[in-house]
């Protein structure tokens, strides 16, 4: 025999009272709390340092790895090979560290943070926002380190500061825009581990048949041509022209583009599959 208990009516009051809140966020008030879970998410990065190892021990290492190992087979020496690589570089750490954005949203679905979240009078987005805030500047010091650590190494882009500060800006942006890829993934897959290994599958592939480290006439006829539709191609080849020419070709429009339909396809779905979690 099935006992049925109603809810108390303090219960149903304190609910009520809840869902209340919840209608009466403002627009500044959901600016101030998204902030404040950007800044939350920040915290949980300080407190913990090896979720800056990707962003600063990864551009490090792989330029260092990639010039002295390619840099005499593919263009006769490290000097030469640099204005061909950093840009790859960039555009291959952005992508890898935006990836860390739909596995640590599932980690705390599963930890259950996102259970407390509900029963705060907060907006709705601000929790899933926050990070995506938080995560620029895990973007700009991958960048800022992957040029800096060319610069040591004799890279001097002819583009000058402002070409290099195009080129982070337009990294950053595309990976703010995949990290909304990732963020979908977070909330639809069924751990933080099958998070991390879908999104590699979708990234590696991506990041190394491009042209990212060599340059497409060197390649079969077949790869070739799908190197050369690739999006990270496009952002490669953007990057080295704002980084090594001050040139805003049309490598960088397709990119935008590229983004700007990122964000209106996958940001409408993962703000959907979140709210279901909520």
């Amino acid at each position: 025999m099935t006992t049925m208990i109603a809810p108390t009516r303090e219960a149903v009051l304190a609910a009520d009272r809840v869902a209340s809140a919840r209608r009466r966020v403002s627009m500044g008030e959901t600016l101030g709390q998204t902030l404040m879970m950007a800044w939350r998410a920040l915290k949980k990065m300080r407190r913990n340092p090896e979720q800056f190892f990707d962003v600063a021990l990864q551009p490090i290492l792989f330029t260092a790895m990639f010039a002295f190992v390619f840099g005499g087979a593919i263009a006769g020496d490290v000097q030469s090979y640099l204005p061909l690589m950093i840009p790859g570089i960039l555009a291959q750490t952005v992508l890898t560290t935006c990836m860390a954005t739909g596995t640590q949203l599932r980690e705390d679905m599963e930890k259950g943070v996102f259970d407390r979240f509900k029963s705060l009078p907060i907006a709705r987005i601000a929790p899933l926002a926050g990070p995506m805030v938080a995560d620029l500047v895990r973007y700009t010091i991958a960048a800022v380190l992957t040029f800096g650590m060319g610069l040591v190494m004799g890279y001097r882009p002819d583009g000058g500061a402002g070409g290099v500060l195009a080129a982070i800006l337009l990294a950053i942006f595309t990976g703010w825009s995949l990290a909304w890829v990732f963020t979908w993934v977070g909330t639809i897959a069924r751990s933080a581990q099958a998070v991390q290994g879908i999104s590699m599958m979708i990234l590696f592939p991506l990041t190394f048949v491009s042209n990212a480290f060599v340059r497409v006439e060197t390649l079969p006829d077949w790869l070739a041509a799908f190197v050369r539709v690739n999006p990270v191609s496009h952002l490669v080849t953007a990057t080295r022209d704002l980084a090594n020419s001050a040139l805003v070709s049309g490598e960088v429009a397709w990119t935008l583009l590229a983004c700007l339909i990122v964000i209106v396809i996958f940001a409408p779905l993962s703000v959907r599959s979140y709210k279901r979690h909520m």
